[in-house]
């Protein structure tokens, strides 16, 4: 009896994986010196080894195999490392070599064939268009224009949550406010204005949260080509085009919106130029010895939106959280920021350059909740030496910065938030320490770092100032747990209950400024280990609630 056709796909499958590994491996075989490698599966290679959390995963695997190790995501060969010496190698010692990008074909729809800063591969192209965006938009003198956008638009979200204690709405969403005030402000620089009201507004909001998830959606077309087709099967192509029209319509808008009123020579010197103004400017003077398409300058602002928006409301939300569990690192901050506003009922940019716990508090924050655990991939351009490994050319490199900054020969106690490590250390976030690099380093460091920390300094240091946090008596800081590392949403809810015989097991108690006096707001945050962190508004105090699934 004749077997059917399909019957011989799998051994055939398991042979070319094997032929693969074999010829991969015989390739780079005689004097070169591969890392380890944990053991695959045939056609998958470890893909199935990274897990929901990868960061977590990767750490594991790193601590039998070592700091680096070498993968096989499919039939891609990539190289994690997870030391702070093989992360100087790749990011200073060998940076131009580790200086290009692998492909992502979510991202190429998404990014006009991977034309942003973040993205695109290194030439002459990505040389281009990081000079724009770090000397014409990303500049000291230009993020500091725009400092009154950002004064504004924080001082707004105090006076929202002042509102909302006295709301007769249920629900006040403050991970949403937290994600509105870095929206609003980057709307603001980079577009000239707000894009968060009507039809359009609300359109363009979640097409822009859209765009957020589907660069965390895994690909499988990637690192298994010929399972690309699986992609149209599951809906992600139709999506992710979906999401590229909308992107490109809303962004056509805006530059022909800029277009029209800089004919009809409706800007004002004194008004600070935004974003798509300094590239109109920069495209029709042609000063920069290359003509800039609109598909450039369109990927541009969108480049500013995905990476400003990711990396500056999950930061705020992390250090607020880190601040409640922690009582003696609120006091002290709050303490600071009192005690340098001097009786102003406002903090300013200018109060922030002295207040050297808050500093330490975001550093640490950032160290045990980066908003990127793994780097941005990067791509060898040519055979390389990684610390004593021999690495071919077109190898992908992970950087688990999530894994340095928990590292015990690195930080003392590193699992402790912790924030006065940093007030007698030399350490920061511009890249050059590499025990703690949220923002990456060298030539693909992220261009936006300074203006990324100011808002979270500036939005954490108006917080402060206007609540006092303690722990009630009988809470022990072991109860609460946070070792999950999901993005947990942040909502406030009212309500006219007492407390105390509603919430017997209350954690925190808050009080709020409204002026000359201070009310109370009392704080409830469960043991559960969870997956969103619930922030409840009352009229008459505040409830932190931390639900896996189910009510407390």
């Amino acid at each position: 009896m004749d077997l059917p056709w399909y019957s011989l796909l799998i051994p055939l499958l398991v042979f070319i994986f094997f032929l693969h590994q074999w010829l991969f491996t015989t390739s780079n075989t005689g004097q070169n010196k591969l890392p380890p490698s944990p053991k695959g599966l045939p056609i998958i290679g470890n893909l199935h080894q990274l897990g929901s959390h990868p960061h977590r995963s990767l750490h594991k695997l790193s601590e039998k195999h070592g700091p680096v190790m070498l993968l096989h995501l499919g039939s891609k060969p990539v190289v994690v490392a997870s030391s702070v010496h093989a992360a100087r190698d790749i990011m200073r010692t060998h940076d131009l070599v580790w200086s290009s990008r692998p492909k992502s074909s979510i991202v190429d729809r998404l990014f006009y064939g991977s034309k942003n800063v973040g993205f695109s591969p290194f030439g002459e192209y990505w040389r281009q268009v990081r000079s724009i965006t770090v000397l014409h938009l990303l500049n000291n003198k230009r993020v500091q224009s725009f400092r009154d956008v950002r004064e504004k638009e924080t001082a707004n979200i105090i006076a929202k949550i002042r509102q909302g204690c006295d709301s007769s709405s249920s629900v006040i969403d403050l991970r949403d406010l937290f994600c509105s005030l870095t929206n609003n402000i980057i709307s603001r620089v980079a577009l000239g204005r707000k894009y968060n009201e009507g039809e359009s507004g609300m359109n363009a909001k979640a097409t822009l949260e859209q765009l957020l998830e589907l660069l965390g959606v895994f690909s499988i077309g990637d690192y298994i080509p010929w399972l690309e087709w699986l992609n149209k099967i599951s809906g992600l192509d139709i999506r992710v085009e979906k999401v590229a029209k909308e992107l490109d319509a809303f962004l056509e808008m805006v530059i022909e919106e800029h277009m029209t009123r800089n004919k009809k020579e409706e800007y004002h010197e004194s008004e600070a130029k935004d974003f798509v103004d300094v590239l109109l400017e920069i495209q029709n003077e042609k000063e920069i010895g290359f003509p800039i398409q609109r598909d450039s300058l369109k990927v541009i602002l969108l480049d500013v939106f995905a990476a400003g928006t990711d990396s500056t409301y999950p930061a705020l939300e992390w250090t607020m959280t880190e601040l409640l569990r922690h009582p003696r690192a609120i006091e002290t901050l709050q303490n600071e920021v009192q005690g340098l506003a001097q009786g102003k009922s406002e903090i300013t940019e200018d109060d922030l350059g002295n207040m050297q716990y808050l500093q330490a508090v975001i550093k640490e924050s950032l160290r045990l909740h980066p908003p990127f655990p793994l780097l941005l991939p990067r791509e060898s351009r040519e055979d390389v030496k990684l610390l004593c490994y021999d690495i071919p050319a077109k190898t992908q490199v992970i950087i688990n910065a999530w894994a340095i900054r928990r590292n015990p020969l690195s930080w003392d106690d590193p699992e402790e938030y912790r924030p006065e490590r940093f007030l007698n250390s030399n350490i920061d976030v511009k890249g050059v320490n590499f025990e703690l690099i949220p923002f990456g380093a060298g030539r693909r460091g992220c261009p936006g770092r300074t203006f990324v920390v100011v808002v979270i300094e500036l939005a954490l240091a108006k917080l402060v100032h206007k609540f006092n946090f303690t722990l009630p008596e009988g809470l022990r800081e072991e109860d609460l747990d946070m070792t999950d590392d999901e993005r947990r949403p942040i909502f406030g809810r009212r309500k006219r209950n007492d407390v105390k015989k509603s919430f017997q097991n209350s954690t925190a108690v808050y009080n709020m400024d409204f002026g000359s006096s201070w009310e109370e707001v009392t704080v409830n945050t469960s043991t559960y280990v969870s997956h969103c962190l619930y922030i409840f508004l009352f009229k008459d105090f505040l409830i932190y609630e931390q639900l896996d699934g189910h009510c407390c």
